[in-house]
Parts: structure tokens; C-alpha cells; sequence
């Protein structure tokens, strides 16, 4: 295994804090048996369960958007778990794999060996209807996380266009954040949502940042807000966009940032009608990247 993949960190923070555009990082790619330790309602649409166990202190994750997998039993309460392959320093998976779903990791201490996963409740959903029912003390199984597309934090203006799904990612963000207010950084951000107690969701608040909620009851404003927004007497080549979220409603996006001349990473974590859905994503600064597996229910 390269020195850098078996400690990503270093090259993820000199990219942030000296790059531009965007940059993959792959990172050790294990399995990992946790347990729920608490369970708490967010918002009456998003619950937080705090994970915990040993492992988690190796756990990398080092960037905003990186997920992990909750790997889930089959109905019949079997489970075929993959298994972490030392020569490949990566997971095997056999057939039938397994049922899972992607989450981001909304707050990662490896000092107390615990992180937290931020999950959408909705009615149906596998992931959903496991959130609502676990207790603490209940195993949870994670893969990953296989690494991060991460992106430069040396831009003059950041565009945050997303939905709810993204939240974690946008709190995060904000959390580790401190460089925000120490660059006199300025953040416009938008977020599409469908409820009105979904505004309601913690976001720190940080000098320079600007917030816009979006009611998406009559269809998502997201892609419109965006591209008819004023950028000033910005430099576009001084200005990212991070859009995440419903990948049809952010679609208009990426032909809008290739168009402006600016960079981006442009991510669809669902999609209407699928049950899962690959993360898609794109960084214009340094060309089109292969898909990356990141998908949230």
C-alpha cells in the first residue's frame, strides 16, 4: 500500500490549503463493527446516531464530504458482510453482496472513537427505517470510507448549492471551518428543502456566510438561484461551487459553472425514483473525475 494511501491525511490538508480545484484521495478502505451509542432527532425529518467503538480511532476521514456504508443484514437476518483483504488494502465482496446504504460522516472524533451519521427519515426506506428503530447498545457495520474528492480552500467565494441530504456535509464544513473567518472568506449558500421544519437543522454560524433556504414545494429553485445570483466584480477563477443533492435538480449546474469558468465539485447524492444512485461528480477546475460511490437515502 502507498505511503500516501495508508495516511491520506497530510495530502488532503496541503490540497486544501494550498491547491486549487479538486483532488481524490483514496484512503485504507476497511469493515468495522460499531455500536449506536445515542440516538437523536435533528429535526422531525433527520435523526443523528452517534456510532462508537475502537476502530473508529483508525477511521480516516479528513475532508466534508467523505461517506461510510452501512452495511445491513439480508431480511432473513443473514448477513454477508465483506471482508478487508490485506494484499489489496481494500474490501472483498462476494456474491449476493449485501444491502447498503452511503452516508456522510457528519463529525468524526477519533480521540473518543466516535462519529456521527445524519439520516434523512422518510417512510420506506431501508437506511430510514433502521435509523428509527435502532437503540444504543445496537451493532452498526461500516464500510469505508474508500476515500475523498476533496476540494481547495483557496478560493476568494464559495457557492454551497444543496438540499437537505447535504446538510451533514455543509455542517461539517462549517464546523472545521475556522479558516472561513481567518481569510475573510465569503460563502454564499443555498439549500433546497421541503418542510419548513427542515430550516430548522444546527448550522454554526460564521462570519461571511450567508444562508438562503429554498422552498422546493413547487419544484426545486436550487439550479435558478444559483445561476441568477450576482457574483459582483468577482474573478470566476476565484470562486467554487459545491453542489449536492437531488442529481436532476443540480444537473442545470454543471453546465452552468463549465460556462462561467468556474470550478466545481457537483455531486448527486439521490436521485427520484432510484433506491440508490451512485454519487456523481464533477470538478471543473481540473477536468471530469469517475464517478465516486456515494449515495444517501
Amino acid at each position: 500500500m502507498s505511503a500516501d494511501r495508508a495516511n491520506p491525511g497530510p495530502k488532503v490538508r496541503a490540497h486544501q490549503s494550498g491547491g486549487r480545484g479538486t483532488v481524490r484521495v483514496p484512503y485504507p478502505t476497511q469493515i468495522r463493527t460499531t455500536r449506536v451509542v445515542a440516538c437523536t432527532e435533528v429535526t422531525p425529518h433527520m435523526l443523528r446516531l452517534t456510532l462508537a467503538g475502537p476502530e473508529i480511532a483508525e477511521l480516516h476521514s479528513h475532508a466534508c464530504d467523505d461517506h461510510v456504508g452501512v452495511v445491513f443484514p439480508f431480511e432473513d437476518g443473514t448477513r454477508n458482510d465483506p471482508v478487508f483483504n490485506p494484499d489489496r488494502q481494500m474490501l472483498d465482496w462476494s456474491a449476493p453482496a449485501p444491502p447498503m446504504r452511503k452516508y456522510t460522516i457528519r463529525r468524526h472524533d477519533p480521540a473518543a472513537g466516535e462519529l456521527d451519521l445524519d439520516i434523512v427519515v422518510h417512510p420506506g426506506g431501508l437506511a430510514s427505517d433502521w435509523a428509527s428503530r435502532v437503540r444504543p447498545g445496537d451493532e452498526a457495520v461500516l464500510a469505508g470510507p474508500p476515500g475523498s474528492l476533496a476540494f481547495a480552500h483557496t478560493y476568494a467565494h464559495y457557492v454551497v448549492a444543496i438540499d437537505t441530504t447535504a446538510l451533514p456535509a455543509l455542517a461539517r464544513w462549517l464546523d472545521e471551518g475556522d479558516w472561513i473567518e481567518d481569510q475573510e472568506v465569503t460563502v454564499q449558500v443555498l439549500i433546497d428543502h421541503d418542510h419548513a421544519a427542515e430550516t430548522g437543522y444546527p448550522l454554526r454560524a460564521r462570519r461571511g456566510v450567508e444562508i438562503t433556504w429554498l422552498s422546493r414545494a413547487d419544484g426545486s429553485h436550487l439550479a435558478d438561484a444559483v445561476s441568477e445570483g450576482d457574483l459582483g466584480d468577482r474573478d470566476p477563477a476565484d470562486v467554487f461551487l459545491f453542489a449536492a443533492g437531488e442529481a436532476g435538480d443540480i444537473k442545470p449546474l454543471r453546465r452552468w459553472a463549465k460556462a462561467s469558468g468556474i470550478a466545481s465539485l457537483i455531486t448527486g447524492y439521490w436521485k427520484r425514483g432510484a433506491v440508490e444512485l451512485d454519487h456523481e461528480d464533477e470538478g471543473h477546475a481540473d477536468g471530469e473525475h469517475e464517478h465516486d460511490e456515494h449515495e444517501e437515502e
